[in-house]
């Protein structure tokens, strides 16, 4: 069965713009190396413009494994290191169902 996350991510106030860009690039390196990412997507909270949040798919546990150890996710960490408020909030869930 598929992997999937729901990431949390906040901004420090003034830094929205420049995590969002790092996130849509990565977007880009993600659907285009990592076949087995079956959804990467990216949404932006209509209260908070400085919370982000992700829902990530991945085909297996191994897909979301490989995910976390390309060099493009280890850049991202570097890249956004500043721009965060706080520990991004994490929840892995395993599907178990679907029609």
């Amino acid at each position: 069965m598929s992997i999937s996350l729901i990431a949390k991510i906040k901004a420090k106030q003034g830094c929205e713009g420049k995590l969002e860009e790092a996130f849509k690039d990565m977007i880009k390196k993600v659907r285009a190396a990592e076949p087995g990412c079956e959804a990467y997507v990216l949404h932006k909270s209509s209260k908070d413009p400085t919370q982000f949040i992700w829902y990530e798919k991945y085909s297996d546990q191994a897909a979301f494994d490989n995910h976390r150890k390309t060099e493009h996710m280890k850049e991202m960490g570097g890249r956004i290191a500043d721009l965060l408020d706080g520990r991004p909030e994490l929840e892995l869930m395993t599907e178990l169902d679907r029609k």
